[in-house]
């Protein structure tokens, strides 16, 4: 498949988890993909890793106008980058609160802001927020990292109404729980980690974590040209969990 052949993208955090397996997918499609995360040693050719530090606008700024000047341009924007939390919100301190909002929003903010200039430059311009059931849901002990995420759903929409003349689209996609890197170090810091793993499968009615390629797939059809007329659309890849509402299992 060539449906991205020619076109030039950036994904944030993509040096492991949904950002690597977006950038995986994306290049496999036929994109020119720069990966912009913290330490982008591990990055597989044929994808340009570059440090960046979303929390910092010259790192940022800097990463992003890189990737444009080695490809002539850029046509897609994965902001992918963010960090999670735990504990209500009686838990965690204030500096601990501002980390996180200055990486999941503002780390889209400042990642937008460097590269619309490039965008409105673009005939296929696209810009998707790796977003999160935890906006649109209530999950317990998750207070910060939800209200993080809400604001990045509400945050894509309004983008969405400002670039829509700009020709640039912009979406999000909201995974349910994903089996990644971090996902992984929480179950291994668990008192129990394979009762803590089958209360995350049971939660979503699939019965099953989503896979990082998975959500990678969706992020590429809401970046691809066959969304053309898809922006301000907020896509669920969560097994279920933000729609369905099942009747108990009886034995």
């Amino acid at each position: 498949m060539t449906d991205f052949t020619g076109l030039r993208a950036i994904v944030t955090g993509g040096g492991s988890g949904i950002g690597l397996a977006t950038a995986t997918h994306l290049a496999a499609l036929g994109a020119q993909v720069a990966c912009l995360d913290l330490d982008p040693a591990g990055v597989p050719v044929p994808l340009l890793g570059l440090t960046a530090d979303v929390s910092d606008e010259d790192s940022v700024t800097r990463a992003v106008n890189q990737a444009a000047e080695a490809f002539g341009g850029l046509d897609i924007v994965v902001n992918n980058a963010g960090i999670g939390a735990q504990g209500t919100v009686e838990d965690g301190t204030y500096d601990e609160w501002r980390k996180v909002f200055e990486v999941n929003v503002l780390g889209i903010v400042r990642t937008s802001r460097a590269a619309l200039p490039h965008l409105r430059e673009s005939s296929a311009a696209a810009i998707v927020n790796t977003c999160s059931i935890a906006a649109t849901a209530g999950l317990p002990q998750r207070a910060l990292y939800s209200a993080s995420k809400g604001a990045v759903q509400s945050l894509t929409l309004a983008m969405a109404a400002d670039h829509v003349a700009d020709g640039v689209r912009v979406n999000c996609v909201n995974p349910g729980t994903a089996d990644t890197p971090w996902v992984r170090r929480l179950l291994d810091s668990a008192e129990d980690p394979a009762a803590e793993l089958a209360a995350l499968n049971a939660r979503q009615p699939m019965g099953r974590l989503v896979t990082a390629d998975e959500v990678a797939a969706a992020i590429a059809y809401l970046a691809g040209p066959h969304a053309a007329s898809t922006t301000g659309t907020v896509l669920a890849v969560d097994g279920g969990m933000q729609g369905l509402r099942l009747r108990p299992r009886t034995s």
